[in-house]
């Protein structure tokens, strides 16, 4: 009996020291499978960095280009901000530029459609203020083609602040305080020229950069996850983001027809040719996390939505934009490479500074 016992243990001890090294070989074999899958992935996501860093399309953003005949100067910028604020350019004197692009909404308004002063709907989407400073040609659809043209387009606009341009000139000399203002930014004081260039300089101050991804672009490898290295390849390559997205401020400068259905004639208004029917500017990618609703009509609430509307081609209108139509139809993206581009398209949000309501001149 005793020795069918001590066979019973040496058997059981066998086996289970059997059963440990097997279990040790398969955990051996596991990791290095695992590791093999990790160096593979590294493998392309090496790759992926070399091929993303040599993309010319992609450039990290510089600095906002300051007209020589507009100087950024400590006056001028003071005077464009309290400009920036005050609703006494408006014709009823209750609305201000910052009514529609408030620091506090990513310099625009949160609404889909802007309020026009009767207190009725606009057609567009206030487009924000950050980095408008880089655009060649400012609105959605081209119609201004310097900032300080654009500042002076909705303060006369009938539907915006309806003030025309003439009256103001009488109406800053008649506030206390803004004589003195104008004549140390400018030489020859109150003119109208003075008050566009005055808003736009201000204008070129609201920037969002130096964010993760320009700091990938300029060589630092690990400013990005791997997550957003996957999403920025996407954005790159078959998202088409890059298409129309790209250059120093994510834009083209140019004018498209996504395929939104909307009574809002585009570029038509300033080219009036039937081709530029629909069609609007690239907007910029930079801030995007501060700026919803999304499109020039307001009509998507979150990147979420706006990835799946390129994801299914946009929408049907006539006179949609070819490239649109040949190459958009439908992207086909996974979930998973949803998710990484939107993680990318997060990067971009970075920090818009936040400027505070200055005192205004002739207010108690």
């Amino acid at each position: 009996m005793k020795k069918i016992l001590l066979l019973t243990c040496l058997l059981s001890i066998s086996l289970v020291a059997c059963s440990s090294a097997n279990s040790q070989e398969r955990s051996e074999a596991d990791n290095k499978i695992k590791d093999l899958a990790v160096s593979e992935q590294n493998g392309d996501l090496d790759e992926m960095i070399e091929s993303l860093l040599n993309n010319e399309l992609l450039v990290p953003i510089g600095e906002v280009p300051i007209p020589l005949d507009n100087p950024m100067t400590t006056e001028v910028l003071e005077l464009g901000k309290i400009l920036f604020f005050d609703p006494r350019l408006s014709g009823n004197n209750e609305v201000s530029c910052q009514t529609c692009h408030d620091p506090e909404l990513g310099y625009g308004d949160g609404k889909a459609t802007f309020t026009k002063i009767d207190g009725t709907e606009g057609l567009r989407n206030s487009p924000t203020v950050i980095n408008s400073g880089f655009y060649t040609r400012l609105f959605w659809d081209g119609r201004a083609e310097s900032l300080e043209a654009q500042a002076l387009g909705p303060i006369q606009d009938p539907g915006e602040m309806n003030q025309p341009l003439d009256e103001l000139v009488d109406k800053l000399h008649a506030i206390e305080g803004y004589e003195e203002l104008f004549l140390a930014a400018f030489e020859d004081g109150i003119t109208i020229e003075n008050v566009g260039k005055a808003l736009a300089a201000f204008q070129r101050l609201i920037v969002v950069n130096d964010t993760r991804y320009d700091q990938f672009l300029k060589g630092d490898r690990h400013a990005l996850s791997n997550e957003e290295i996957r999403g920025l390849d996407l954005f790159a390559g078959k998202a088409f983001c890059i298409t129309c997205h790209h250059g120093e401020n994510l834009t083209d400068n140019e004018f498209y027809n996504l395929g939104i259905n909307s009574d809002d004639i585009g570029r038509f208004a300033v080219t009036e040719e039937d081709r530029d029917l629909g069609r609007i500017r690239t907007p910029g990618l930079y801030g995007i996390t501060h700026t919803a609703p999304y499109m020039r009509d307001g009509s998507i609430e979150t990147l979420e939505e706006v990835i799946e509307f390129y994801n299914r081609g946009g929408d049907s209108h006539p006179n949609k934009s070819i490239f649109m139509t040949m190459f958009m139809s439908e992207l086909n993206l996974t979930a998973d490479e949803k998710a990484d581009l939107l993680a990318f398209l997060k990067v971009l949000g970075g920090e818009p500074p936040i400027i505070e309501k200055p005192t205004l001149p002739g207010m108690k």
